[in-house]
Formats: C-alpha cells, structure tokens, sequence
C-alpha cells in the first residue's frame, strides 16, 4: 500500500495526489458509516477527509 501510494505521488503531481486519495478513503468510509447506522462515527470520518484534502479546506501545506 505505501509503495502504491509513492508510487502515484512521484507520477501524478506529488503531495496533492497522496492528500486527494487519503481524503477520498475518509469520506468514502464515512458514507459508508452512514449508510450502516454509525451516524457520528460517518459524520466525523467526512469531516477529517474534508480537512485533509487539499482543494478547499486542508490541514496540510503539501511543501507550499
């Protein structure tokens, strides 16, 4: 898994890349959450996948 996700950020634009697909996962698993009943459990996991993204609202500077 790391190598995957080394591997996208040396070839598709870096930093933003590895952000994009990690925040993806949060928001992804908290709908999934969502769906099975967890309603604070999926809330939570979305917001973090929304503060870890790097478009809009990020916690992270990615070298900037």
């Amino acid at each position: 898994m790391v190598t995957l996700i080394g591997l996208m950020a040396s070839a598709a634009g870096g930093c933003a890349t590895v952000l994009w697909v990690i925040a993806a996962v949060f928001v992804i698993a908290g709908i999934l959450t969502l769906v099975r009943g967890g309603v604070l459990f999926g809330i939570v996991l979305i917001i973090i996948g929304l503060l870890i993204g790097p478009g809009g609202v990020s916690i992270f500077s990615c070298g900037k």
